[in-house]
């Protein structure tokens, strides 16, 4: 079963369907954005330097308030090195296992 928790700025978190890992689906940018779904597994540094590549960006998940719904933000050039938010990836199910035939 999946749940959903939609809120007024366009942020859905769910469950993957595939995996059953814990996501969230959001638009991020204000002129062109992206439609990002992100695993909400924070990420060690050494985590997100060995999952980062030019095509699974790395997200930092602000939380304004504890009545707000999350926001993905890009980890760009003027991205504080010592941000204090959670970072997490675009999200990627794990490989399948091989199926055996009889």
């Amino acid at each position: 079963m999946t749940t959903r928790r939609a809120s007024r700025k366009g942020s859905d978190d769910s469950l993957c369907p595939s995996c059953s890992a814990a996501t969230l689906t959001q638009l991020v940018g204000d002129r062109a954005a992206l439609k990002v779904t992100a695993d909400l597994r924070p990420l060690t540094p050494e985590q997100q330097a060995a999952v980062r590549t030019p095509h699974r960006l790395i997200w930092c998940l602000v939380q304004a308030s504890p009545h707000s719904p999350a926001r993905l933000r890009w980890t760009g050039r003027i991205h504080p090195a010592d941000c204090p938010h959670p970072h997490v990836t675009e999200h990627q199910c794990p490989p399948a296992e091989p199926s055996t035939l009889f």
